[in-house]
């Protein structure tokens, strides 16, 4: 016998069949193969470009009929086959961005949707569209191509600050959907942590020791993500030193590369200024600078480096060891050049010299900050830490 109904967040009723509840529709379909963009003076590949199609769809394991991904590596595969985004998420936008362009696919998602909120999905729900049925996996990872498709450099850090990243699902039954489907829940995930809290449990600062736990006892997580939660209960979900003076800024902000220069055969300096050409705080001789790395892994990796700049400069500049098995600092020596952008939090450390002397050195201090995939075995068996 069906349900009562009952009111859901986004104020769409919630029909309920026993344990299966309908919680939305899908508003649109969207789809896209990877092309050459260029921005910045560079070339990207990305599939980030997504249309609304009409009528039925076939959604595979790995892919929606139609779909690409340029980047294989932080994009698409089994955890990642379908992205999801919602409309109360556009209405969001549209007011804090004061812009009324935005139409389903602008955010890269494969499922425009409405009813389900970041705060009301939970990683390990399942819900069934048409014939297929689907696994919440992870949160969206927070990517540049985000800011490229929008105009909106600082758009991927906002994602993150307003708790709006949207989510993956893997395809547990393949079948065929269309714009206007219910969305039907048929199963609540193990501990029922939603998409918001679990981003935030690894991008924002503050790690609840109980619920890292808890998360890492999901078996629907993703395994990229799986491993950095891991990673954290292992190093302690804080391990990053607190700072002894007020930061320069709150969150990341995007900072420009404007040179790099090989110190040696494996070091590599990386020097940065501000993505709005706004003038960065000077650092304290001593201090470390936390940068997110898009492109380096999923999720993406997040690493604390000392600065090795004069702090009168008026730019950031750090100095990168290239590491047999380091996951970032690999990626770094091989694919950052002049023009490309990252985030990084302000530069921050109570460990830092008087005057004005340039701390100078490389790595002063390591700061195993495990934001990424840094402690995943390499092939040798060794930890990735840089």
């Amino acid at each position: 016998m069906r349900d009562k109904a009952v009111i859901g967040a986004a104020g769409l009723p919630e029909a309920r069949w026993g344990k299966e509840t309908m919680v939305g529709r899908l508003v649109s379909v969207n789809v896209g193969m990877p092309t050459n963009v260029q921005w910045r003076d560079k070339t990207v590949y990305t599939g980030i470009w997504k249309t609304p199609v009409e009528g039925p769809v076939m959604v595979r394991r790995l892919n929606i009929d139609g779909d690409g991904q340029g980047d294989l590596g932080g994009h698409g595969g089994e955890q990642r086959a379908v992205m999801v985004y919602q409309t109360e998420s556009y209405e969001f936008w549209k007011r804090y961005l004061n812009r009324n362009d935005l139409k389903p696919g602008h955010f890269g998602e494969n499922f425009t949707i409405t009813g389900l909120s970041d705060y009301d999905v939970c990683i390990g729900d399942r819900y069934r569209i048409g014939n297929a049925e689907f696994e919440v996996t992870q949160p969206r990872v927070t990517c540049f191509r985000v800011g490229l498709r929008l105009g909106e450099p600082e758009k991927p850090n906002l994602l993150v600050a307003q708790h709006r990243p949207g989510f993956y699902f893997r395809v547990i039954t393949e079948g065929c959907i269309q714009a206007g489907d219910r969305i039907v829940r048929t199963r609540r995930g193990r501990h029922q942590l939603s998409v918001a809290d679990v981003d935030a449990l690894l991008y924002l600062p503050h790690k609840d020791t109980a619920t890292l736990r808890k998360i890492v006892d999901v078996p629907a997580l993703s395994p990229g993500w799986q491993q950095s939660f891991n990673d954290m209960l292992a190093s302690g979900p804080d391990s990053a030193p607190a700072a002894a003076i007020e930061p320069g800024w709150s969150g990341f902000r995007p900072l420009r590369v404007i040179a790099i220069h090989a110190e040696s055969s494996s070091v590599l300096s990386i020097r940065f200024e501000a993505d709005d050409n706004a003038a960065l705080p000077p650092p304290l001789p001593g201090q470390y600078l936390t940068v997110r790395i898009p492109g380096a892994g999923d999720p993406v990796p997040l690493r604390s480096y000392s600065l090795s700049g004069d702090p009168a400069a008026g730019d950031y500049r750090i100095s990168v060891k290239r590491e047999e098995c380091g996951l970032v600092s690999r990626w770094l020596h091989a694919h950052i050049d002049p023009g490309s952008v990252i985030a990084a939090a302000a530069p921050r450390g109570d460990f830092y010299l008087t005057g004005r002397r340039p701390a100078g050195g490389l790595d002063v201090r390591r700061h195993r900050h495990h934001s990424g995939l840094g402690n995943a075995a390499c092939a040798r068996g060794r930890p990735q830490y840089p």
